[in-house]
């Protein structure tokens, strides 16, 4: 019998082309990950412009690491040469892996999984990088739950080291496995989480946010000296403000709405403010305004 060392490694050579779809911030950022990592990568998405933006985002990016000296030329251009985009979901037929990165909208994410399903591999793992969605609900779309489990990848994907793996209610322990090698071929620390709303990170970040949010709306403070006393005060590397600027306005929404409804929890319920801001298109850094204007 084979060693379970050997056997284990057996497991994590055997994905070589991965799959992503959704070709936004999060979808471009994992396929560079991957791409760099040596993987195949095939980036797919509805929206031709979009993938023409990802794949102008993605060199732009592979180009700075080896102005800082992270990647030489030869390796950013054989990271480029593993990619490729198109806007045919059937690409992924053969695929060893897919990340999910559309939008965090549930039924959007169901139908895809349902599709995915019948499409790839009877082994293909399938996996979310939703940020508050049920990996339970996500599996339950398909005929192998057991092979559904959730990524999480932290926003800029390149840079941030953190994966969170969520297990849903039937995924399988060698599912599980598999997905902690791939974070380390890729460079990522991976910490589990339970399958609750918002898993870790947006269960402890999304209040803060909303609070801060409240303080604004409750003239507290202004959005620059909230921001300030948690950088300053509270040695946050960003303020709370700016912080879903960059996330997103509706971003944040949509995950308060998701903890909001899991839980049945007041203290989980977005902030007016931000939904009249969400609602005038004033989305942060992506609409050219939030709380702050952006160039």
């Amino acid at each position: 019998m084979m060693p379970p060392e050997r056997s284990r490694s057996s497991q994590h050579d055997s994905i070589k082309v991965v799959g992503v779809v959704g070709a936004g911030a999060m979808g471009s950022g994992i396929a560079q990950v991957f791409a760099q990592s040596g993987f195949t990568v095939r980036l797919v998405d509805v929206a031709k412009p979009m993938l023409d933006r990802a794949r102008g985002v993605i060199e732009k990016s592979l180009q700075k690491f080896v102005e800082k000296g992270k990647l030489t030329a030869a390796e950013r251009d054989a990271a480029l040469a593993r990619l490729s985009v198109g806007t045919r979901v059937d690409v992924l037929a053969d695929v060893d892996y897919v990340v999910e990165a559309i939008v965090e909208r549930v039924e959007e994410k169901r139908a895809l999984f349902t599709s995915l399903d019948a499409l790839v591999k009877p082994g293909t793992i399938l996996a979310s990088n939703t940020s508050s969605i049920s990996i339970t609900l996500l599996g339950a779309a398909t005929k192998r739950p057991d092979r559904v489990l959730g990524m999480h990848f932290m926003n800029p994907v390149p840079l941030m080291a953190l994966v969170e793996l969520i297990r849903g209610q039937t995924t399988s322990d060698e599912s599980m496995t598999m997905a902690s090698d791939l974070c380390a071929r890729l460079g990522k620390t991976a910490v589990e989480a339970a399958d609750f709303p918002g898993f870790i990170a947006n269960r402890v970040l999304m209040p803060m946010i909303n609070e801060a949010i409240y303080a604004v709306m409750e003239g507290v403070g202004t959005p620059e000296a909230i921001d300030t006393v948690m950088k300053l005060g509270l040695n946050h590397p960003l303020g709370p403000l700016a912080l879903a600027d960059f996330i997103g306005l509706d971003v944040c929404l949509a995950i308060l709405n998701v903890l909001h409804d899991g839980f049945g929890d007041p203290k989980y319920r977005p902030c007016p403010l931000l939904r009249r801001m969400v609602d005038a298109g004033q989305l942060g850094r992506k609409s050219g305004r939030g709380f702050y204007v952006y160039a």
